[in-house]
């Protein structure tokens, strides 16, 4: 049965649309779905489709875009994939990973996507909004959009905009990004492409990203109101708080704010990274500075290097070798470094890579073994099955203590026997989560399949006390607050400021 036939949502949904990328449609559901949390309501996020490599893996082990799981964790419940049932796993060339509700359903190239995929992902979208008003038919759905709703290319197969909407009767917000410049030209240009009945769900309009002095925007909220007959319900300042950035290109934007670093952290820029919000931990401590490499240079000036996760993994190891960064983490690991891995960065650490199924970017063209950074005795095979689970288990090392995380990959690693495994130890009671072994004095070597390892409050301290050690710093013995404790005084923050630029109220009847 369609969702119309079945559900009359007792609260009217409200979705954020953009007049571009980045415009600031996360932000602006996250901040609205503790806005109204805090208010009494029982919000829930939707994304019909997301695309990222950025991944969050629920307990049903089914994937979804770790900014719908934010904004989950907004509303106070548990991520779910039915809030993000379509997630686009990018893979380079045009192609990418299809993910209905949580499971890889097949590989697509762009204009294959428009012509196959079209009539099966709104068949699991409305499957999802079916699931979610059944399980919580009080419930409010604050939706998030997708890049622009009138590419005109493309608005014919447009999945989770306006199709959305109108299913829905949504009412509807358009964001703005006023730093991007043209504010005016983007919401004029975006609603006189929508259709008469298309811009009837438009109930207001939010500016983001101002700077300076509100008055002096007085005269242009006025002349945009006078000329669109639609309301500007805010317009929200420029907020410094970090929330995980939804593209790995955004990666290029993120300035540290941190003015006396202690310990600097390099993190590998793969071309194909992923879950790079594992480092969100590290970005949110005062004493480490964190700086993305992306060429080839002396890496001698970090305290810890960090290979992260990839969707690629043949290509991202293929990519060391060719731009010299392989020979600079060689060099740094000879020079009593410390380096540490996530997932496909673990992948990468060991001895050697094989690819007999054509996932992680070998193709025919490509040898389907290669070597690996060859600094851990570690042999990955990558098979048909992806896994993916959440993970509760204990430490080892650097400490002994509760561990929660998720793993997402296709990589099985064991040790490779035909090298000196014996310098290698398990960093947890599962053995087959990570390794570690010391690289020289003060120096370590480690690796892990738990994306959000640096979560991990107590793990995460031990190991920076570790970094602290090999630079002859004294050990920290602060109890650090949590970072789920600050990642929920981030959001807080952030809807504190909406409540004080946004009027929502007329979106709620």
């Amino acid at each position: 049965m369609e969702f119309k036939e079945n559900y009359n949502p007792k609260n009217k949904p409200i979705m954020v649309l953009g007049t571009s990328s980045g415009a600031g449609k996360s932000l602006t559901v996250t901040a609205i779905c503790r806005l109204l949390k805090n208010l009494g309501e029982n919000p829930i996020p939707f994304k019909g489709q997301n695309m990222s490599n950025n991944a969050w893996v629920d307990w049903n082990g089914g994937e979804m875009a770790y900014s719908q799981a934010l904004q989950a964790f907004a509303c106070g419940i548990v991520p779910s994939s039915e809030m993000n049932p379509i997630l686009l796993k990018p893979q380079g060339n045009s192609k990418s990973e299809v993910i209905h509700l949580g499971k890889s359903v097949g590989i697509t190239t762009a204009k294959d996507y428009y012509q196959d995929w079209f009539i099966p992902g709104w068949e699991v979208i409305k499957k999802s909004l079916n699931c979610i008003y059944s399980q919580s038919p009080n419930c409010r759905l604050i939706i998030e959009g997708a890049g622009s709703p009138v590419e005109m290319n493309l608005i014919h197969r447009d999945l989770t905009n306006l199709r959305i909407a109108k299913y829905l009767e949504a009412n509807c917000i358009l964001v703005t990004d006023i730093e991007r410049g043209g504010v005016f030209a983007q919401i004029i240009g975006t609603l006189e492409l929508l259709k008469p009945e298309e811009k009837k769900l438009i109930k207001g309009i939010l500016i983001n990203r101002f700077r300076g002095d509100l008055s002096l925007f007085e005269e242009g909220k006025k002349w945009i109101e006078n000329k669109t007959q639609i309301p500007i319900l805010g317009i929200i300042p420029w907020l410094d708080d970090k929330f995980p950035p939804e593209d790995s290109l955004d990666l290029l934007e993120r300035k540290s704010y941190t003015t006396k670093p202690e310990i600097k952290v390099g993190i590998i820029k793969l071309p194909s990274i992923s879950n790079f919000s594992d480092f969100d931990p590290l970005e949110n401590e005062e004493s480490i500075l964190i700086e993305w490499i992306m060429k080839s240079q002396k890496l001698s000036q970090f305290d810890f290097l960090i290979i992260p996760g990839s969707k690629q993994t043949i290509k991202d190891q293929l990519f060391l070798k060719k731009s010299g960064l392989l020979k600079d983490i060689k060099d740094y690991s000879n020079n009593h470094g410390n380096i540490f891995g996530i997932c496909g960065g673990l992948q990468m650490l060991g001895t050697n890579l094989e690819d007999p199924f054509f996932k992680e970017g070998s193709n025919a063209n490509l040898d389907q073994s290669i070597e690996g950074i060859g600094l851990l005795p570690l042999k990955t095979t990558f098979l048909e099955k992806k896994v993916t689970r959440q993970i509760n288990c204990e430490s080892i090392w650097p400490n002994s203590t509760k561990i929660k995380g998720f793993e997402i990959h296709n990589g099985l690693t064991k040790l490779d026997i035909s090298q000196n495994t014996l310098c290698v130890k398990p960093i947890f009671k599962d053995l087959d989560l990570g390794w570690f072994k010391d690289n020289g004095e003060g120096g370590t070597i480690a690796g892990t399949y738990i994306h959000g390892i640096f979560e991990n409050d107590e793990w995460r301290d031990s190991y920076i006390n570790l970094i602290r050690k090999s630079k002859n710093l004294p050990l920290s013995d602060k109890k650090t607050r949590s970072y789920k404790m600050k990642r929920e005084s981030i959001i807080n923050n952030l809807s504190n400021e909406f409540n004080k630029h946004i009027n929502i109220s007329s979106l709620l009847n």
